[in-house]
């Protein structure tokens, strides 16, 4: 029974994952660091030892108050994934611009219970910005931040609509050629600000983002925030498979509707 559960409780657990993975990360920021680049990517992927120190710090709380939960992390993988609680850990998303010293990474925290997103939260602890949404079984979706409650933007269509997107490199032939139908439709295209745009779409300043290459630990902090301002997120066919990695989340139905109409494949 989910009326048993400590919601409030693991609410307040993520916000200390997220500052402990802040203060593991901070004096790395804008200092000399080394740059590993991971294997697998066509592009510049990026690793240091803030990223993992950012995800210890978050383990190691795991493991301290909540033992039979399950992880899923970016840099150290997988363990107990079949648990009914399963944190889901990006210790910087944004890792190209973190070594810019650009302040859009963010840290990514989510729960996944029974395979659900439910608590979602993104972080910037360089400039100390917060955004927390919540989609717990039997309790209306909500999504806020320090000033309050954060809530989508109507926008009537494509041609008013302001996108962002991370980047297109990583794209393939046919995902660019459909992105970039998209990018021509709207009036303000923004590119670079990898989750930190879903916030702003939250927040009600971007009114879609499309994405592809994403990964599980990528997606499932940004399901909360954006559906508990009232935004939707799915795939590019309108269906909720991310295994591909493409990602449409929007602010106004209508913008949705229109976005799958470009991006979607016959």
């Amino acid at each position: 029974m989910t009326d048993t559960i400590d919601w409030t409780g693991l609410e307040k657990f993520a916000r200390r994952l997220a500052e402990a993975a802040g203060a593991a990360i901070l004096p790395h920021f804008r200092a000399p660091i080394h740059v590993d680049d991971k294997p697998g990517m066509r592009d510049f992927d990026p690793v240091t030892e803030a990223d993992r120190a950012g995800e210890a710090a978050m383990r190691a709380l795991i493991a301290a108050h909540y033992p039979d939960h399950g992880i899923l992390g970016e840099e150290y993988g997988t363990e107990r994934p079949n648990a009914e609680f399963v944190w889901v850990l990006d210790p910087i998303d944004g890792t190209r611009g973190f070594v810019a010293g650009l302040p859009t990474w963010t840290v990514l925290v989510a729960l996944q219970y029974r395979g659900q997103p439910v608590i979602g939260l993104i972080a910037q602890p360089y400039i100390g910005e917060l955004f927390a949404g919540r989609l717990i079984p039997g309790t209306p979706p909500a999504a806020h931040w320090a000033k309050g409650a954060l809530g989508v933007r109507a926008c009537p269509g494509l041609a008013q609509a302001t996108l962002t997107s991370t980047g297109t490199s990583w794209f393939s032939a046919d995902q660019l050629s459909r992105f970039q139908a998209l990018q021509d439709a709207v009036r303000l295209p923004r590119f670079g600000h990898d989750a930190y745009g879903y916030a702003m779409l939250a927040m009600g300043f971007i009114d879609v983002v499309a994405e592809c290459g994403l990964k599980a630990y990528d997606i499932a902090a940004l399901i909360p925030v954006v559906e508990g301002a009232g935004g939707r997120v799915t795939d590019w066919q309108g269906g909720r498979d991310f295994t591909r990695g493409e990602v449409l989340a929007t602010g106004d139905p209508r913008v949705h509707d229109a976005a799958l109409t470009l991006l979607a494949k016959a």
